[in-house]
């Protein structure tokens, strides 16, 4: 074992653990086991990393301009070498489970922040031979944490995090998309019965169901693909509160452009830090993003459950059988795609609320619950990832129309004699629609009887191509 100190006391920590004294304190003030988010951390070590790259660039002007009497506090090139390869292995995401930091937390983000530090300190002294815990030849704070702040380097990770999942959520949303829109042309003109509050309405098509979620998956990807721009606005430089106090010029005005480079993201440094240090309102508007879309996948989710329900009529409609639905009802198989979306949406509903208190819980110049607020927005990311996946792999691909049957169930129900009313008014339509459903016939059977229409004028109006077209002319009537 060995001991570490901080200014509260003593430690002990195991010989080759790569976390120290602060992260292990945060461990033990932090019961439970909720994982923090594995994007972040890897965030966090190419944000690092962007601050080593620009500390050395600065050293370098700073020696050519001063040469060795250089004012500045200098760390050895083969230190900052080896911090900056330590950074990129956190990037890589290796050593994670030296991160005993639990997601649920207090203090801001210190406990991330020096958790890394301690990992990539640890790895440097590694790297030069030295043991874990030599903290008098590298130092957590004043070598990995050089130029830089729990308060600018954590949510400037937690961007980065967000931005690459984004682009992530983006290709899933376009691809339940895609294979909606191939249903949507596969049925164009596959006649189904429209429901209003669950009941019977208007003549349709499952065409226009599909194009109405392929139109609401459309919104989705475009608002999502305007997040970046929403959240673009990082801090990094700022320090505490976004001052830039105890940080260079030179590291303030380079450090985000590095990280950039770094990331291929499209981020900027915020014009006024202090404003992209205290306020979050940016999380809260790119969740609400997120909320809409779990909002619309909920509901066609919840669409394809009841039509392929038992106790639905729509049996010519079919989703896939997934897996067996019971341990003692033999045979039984359940709309599990669908239970899966369903519950991920709600989720993300209670992850909206998290997001929204939390970040007005922000106290003048910071807002101490960042951990918790970036914990639910990358879980609510992952967890429409997971689901458009799942929709797309295990549910849309694989729906199966009778497109026959659901036709003669259409001209069998007296929902199809709201498209006479042009024709007839609706006081006779009604006449036929009360004949079909005491009778249990088909349209065109209870014409013959009640002689409402012509039965080639009434062949015409219920072909597809009238039932479906967008309202009607006079020349029509």
């Amino acid at each position: 074992m060995r001991i570490e100190k901080d200014f509260l006391g003593t430690k002990e920590i195991a010989d080759q653990a790569l976390y120290g004294i602060h992260a292990l304190r945060a461990r033990e003030n932090f019961p439970g086991h909720s994982t923090f988010n594995k994007n972040w951390y890897k965030a966090m070590g190419l944000v690092k990393h962007a601050c080593y790259l620009t500390y050395e660039k600065y050293i370098n002007a700073v020696t050519k301009k001063y040469g060795k009497q250089a004012p500045v506090q200098k760390i050895e090139q083969e230190k900052i070498t080896a911090l900056q390869h330590a950074a990129l292995k956190i990037a890589s995401g290796d050593f994670f489970e030296q991160f005993i930091v639990p997601a649920i937390q207090g203090g801001a983000g210190t406990s991330i922040n020096m958790n890394i530090n301690e990992i990539i300190t640890n790895l440097a002294l590694n790297d030069l031979k030295r043991k874990p815990g030599e903290y008098e030849f590298i130092d957590p704070i004043e070598h990995a944490n050089i130029f830089q702040s729990t308060n600018d380097t954590v949510p400037t990770a937690l961007k980065v995090a967000i931005m690459k999942l984004l682009e992530e959520l983006e290709e899933t949303v376009n691809n339940s998309r895609n294979q909606i829109e191939t249903l949507e042309k596969k049925y164009r003109d596959a006649l189904r019965t429209g429901y209003t509050q669950l009941q019977q309405a208007v003549p349709t098509s499952y065409g226009k169901m599909f194009s109405a979620y392929n139109d609401a998956l459309s919104r989705d990807w475009w608002r999502i693909s305007k997040c970046a721009e929403r959240i673009k606005v990082v801090n990094l430089g700022g320090s505490a509160i976004g001052s830039g106090i105890t940080v260079p010029t030179y590291f303030i005005m380079e450090v985000v452009p590095t990280l950039q480079k770094l990331t291929g993201l499209p981020i900027t440094r915020g014009e006024n830090m202090m404003d992209a240090t205290s306020n979050l309102d940016s999380f809260v508007e790119i969740h609400a993003t997120l909320k809409s879309l779990a909002v619309n996948l909920e509901k066609i989710a919840s669409d394809l459950r009841l039509l392929a329900a038992d106790i639905s009529t729509h049996s010519e409609f079919t989703i896939p059988e997934r897996q067996a639905g019971s341990s003692i009802m033999p045979g039984k198989v359940n709309p599990v795609i669908s239970e899966f979306i369903i519950s991920s949406a709600h989720k993300v509903y209670a992850n909206d609320q998290i997001v929204s208190t939390l970040a007005g819980q922000g106290h003048l110049e910071l807002n101490a619950y960042i951990p918790q607020i970036g914990d639910a927005i990358l879980e609510s990311l992952e967890i429409l990832i997971n689901a458009n996946r799942s929709m797309a792999a295990h549910l849309i691909n694989g729906i199966s129309i009778n497109t026959k049957e659901a036709a003669a169930k259409l001209y069998n129900s007296p929902s199809i004699c709201t498209a006479l009313i042009p024709y007839i008014g609706y006081h006779k339509a009604g006449d036929l629609a009360k004949h079909m459903h005491q009778h249990k016939t088909s349209i065109f059977e209870a014409n013959e009887k009640l002689l409402v229409l012509e039965p080639k004028k009434l062949e015409q109006i219920t072909q597809a191509s009238n039932l479906l077209k967008l309202g009607y002319k006079p020349s029509d009537l």
